[in-house]
């Protein structure tokens, strides 16, 4: 018997030997629409990669990033008692989310004055931990607030870990106004960072915020491309008020949305880096570690299901981590439901701690280098993102390209792709459109009302800069419509809107969609009235008249459908079925069923949204059903 190394004893593996088995597999499939993906700005990601070597990636400073929790509440007591809970527990960051400001969401800190603010941060040892504030457009009335503080204290500004989060472009394209025109404002931003660090500030106090554009739509490209034209920005107005470039850009920190896509998000994080490295070298400076924020994504949290948030959140702020993120903030899980308690704020938390302390994923600086997937997007996305930041600076750059909405156009466009990905659940939300959970269980938030929206932006007086707003959008509000309307039936009527399923066959044959067809009804807020299947047309539709349902949905399989689909379609129409659904796609009997009355069919890649919309309207025209299941 030989004495080889078991590798040894196998062929070598390649991509062609790879590829001559997949070609076995797909049997004459089409590759690229089986095993190619490609990202929302089309970039491509193939199944399967090699080895790479590891290109020259900048890396966030040695040791693990730290763990931002957001102080929200309104009560300053309350977000007082939140902010030592969360440093007790775990935490060694704090984002001041105050009152106003679109990271608030509607929510957020109301300390007016360097009393109220000492109030909220009492007992808080600043020097010892990093803070970020996010103020919106009071951002600098905020920082004059924090430099108070620190003098009310008797500390050097110098001996904080600070981000003062001052960002008037990302003012500009969340709420599309400012006080002043950019030619104001620019100047007066550098004043104030000139009185700051006379008074020993070191921090950043720029802030190039990538999610007023994730959550208008944006991908990733388009995202990195306005972050990087936002900073570039911060540096001309500091420049050319006397600050120099080496100054200028420590001065600067960047902000990125993560999201629960692994693989993009590791790389967009990696890639910034990058980015922001060419960026100091066109500027003739040598490289230094960019101050680089995490959040994790507005736009994928769910107010259904909700503890499935638990796990995007927990993958995002992995990979933004991985990517190399300075600080990640997690929203809790029951943000898009209210100002969450201190479970989900607990849980937020420690989702950090496990992945740190447990898990050790900040002990590498880069875990991404040298695997070929990581390295190929990360190559294509800073290639992309520079490609947006350029197409942005030949528009005069990000002020007027958002003046004049050429931006917002742009990111319009991937919108509208990703809302029709959504509908069709080519883009699929686990607990919205995939899997509701109709009887979920309620969480529970704080009772506390939303926060007014109270003053506009401190930035500047007279002729203000307009544009047209990025809207703030979560994924799954579609959706989430439909499920509202179901339970405002259901509170009236007693009943869940409801669609009967005419299951033909044996259970063999119509299980698999009818499951289908239940799942994706409940994804409206509609109710599914299954049964044991019926051998014939006239036993369906009297179950139907039974039933008290005012639309039906055949299942079965395509055989039985060849033989019974037409005149079943026939006999719930004349029952009183309206309209009639067919889970599957139709084939050749797409025009007899249509003749029959199937207004639709339900099938993967259909338009799901717009067949939910139009069954919930009919299902809430008529009385609930009376009968049991």
């Amino acid at each position: 018997m030989e004495d080889r190394p078991l590798a040894d004893l196998f062929e070598p593996a390649d991509r062609a030997r790879w590829l001559g088995l997949v070609e076995g597999v797909l049997k004459g499939a089409d590759f690229e629409k089986r095993l190619v993906s490609r990202t929302a700005d089309g970039l491509r990601i193939e199944p399967l990669y090699g080895p790479a070597e590891p290109a020259a990636q900048p890396v966030r400073e040695p040791g693990p990033w730290r763990i931002a929790q957001r102080v929200d509440h309104p009560d300053l007591g309350t977000a007082n008692a939140q902010a030592l809970t969360d440093l007790e527990g775990g935490a060694d960051a704090l984002v001041l989310a105050f009152a106003g400001a679109p990271g608030a969401r509607g929510y957020g800190l109301t300390a007016a004055s360097v009393e109220e603010l000492d109030a909220a941060l009492k007992g808080v040892m600043l020097p010892l931990i990093a803070l970020r504030i996010d103020a919106g457009g009071r951002g600098l009335e905020v920082a004059r607030l924090v430099k108070a503080l620190a003098e009310r204290r008797g500390e050097d500004l110098s001996t904080y870990d600070l981000d003062l989060g001052l960002d008037p472009v990302g003012v500009l394209a969340a709420t599309g106004s400012l006080g002043a025109v950019w030619t104001d404002i620019a100047p007066r931003l550098a004043e104030t960072v000139a009185e700051l660090e006379a008074a020993g500030f070191r921090g950043r106090a720029f802030l190039a915020d990538g999610r007023p554009y994730h959550e208008g739509g944006a991908g990733e490209a388009a995202e990195l491309g306005a972050v990087l034209a936002t900073a570039v920005a911060y540096l001309r107005a500091l420049e050319a008020s006397g600050h120099d470039l080496a100054s200028a850009r420590d001065r600067v920190a960047m902000l990125l949305a993560a999201d629960a896509d692994e693989f993009v998000t590791v790389a967009k994080f990696r890639a910034v880096r990058r980015l922001w490295a060419r960026v100091e070298q066109a500027c003739g400076l040598d490289p230094k570690p960019l101050r680089l924020h995490a959040e994790t994504a507005w736009r994928m949290m769910t107010k259904r299901d909700p503890f499935v948030n638990i796990l995007r959140t927990g993958m995002a702020a992995a990979s933004a981590g991985m990517g190399g993120a300075d600080s990640v903030a997690v929203l809790p899980y029951t943000q898009a439901l209210g100002l969450p308690d201190a479970f989900a704020r607990r849980v937020a938390r420690n989702s950090q701690i496990v992945l740190i302390e447990e898990s050790h994923l900040a002990r590498v600086s880069d875990p991404a280098a040298g695997a070929g997937g990581f390295e190929a997007l990360t190559a294509e996305l800073a290639d992309a993102g520079w490609a947006a930041f350029q197409a942005i600076e030949a528009e005069g750059g990000i002020v007027a390209s958002l003046s004049v909405g050429k931006l917002q156009r742009r990111i319009e466009v991937t919108r509208e792709a990703r809302a029709k990905a959504v509908a069709t659940r080519r883009e699929p939300l686990t607990g919205a459109s995939e899997f509701p959970n109709l009887p979920e269980k309620q969480v529970t938030v704080l009772d506390v009302p939303p926060v007014a929206a109270g003053r506009g932006s401190n930035f500047g007086a007279g002729s203000a800069v307009a544009c047209d707003a990025l809207p703030s959008q979560r994924l799954a509000e579609p959706y989430e419509a439909l499920r509202d309307a179901s339970d405002a039936f259901l509170a009236k009527t007693g009943r869940r809107p409801v669609v009967f399923l005419a299951n033909l066959g044996p259970v063999a044959a119509f299980n698999a969609r009818a499951t289908f067809a239940a799942n994706a009804f409940a994804a409206g807020g509609l109710e599914s009235l299954s049964n044991e299947g019926f051998p014939d047309a006239e036993s369906a539709a009297a179950a139907f008249r039974e039933s008290g349902a005012s639309l039906a949905c055949i299942c079965s399989t395509d055989g039985i459908y060849a033989e019974r689909a037409v005149e079943t379609a026939k006999a719930l129409a004349e029952a009183g079925a309206g309209p009639v659904y067919l889970a599957g796609k139709p084939t050749d009997l797409a025009e007899p069923l249509k003749q029959a009355g199937v207004a639709a069919f339900l099938h993967v890649g259909c338009d799901l949204l717009a067949l939910l919309n139009a069954a919930l309207r009919a299902a809430m025209r008529t009385p609930a059903p009376q009968t049991s299941r």
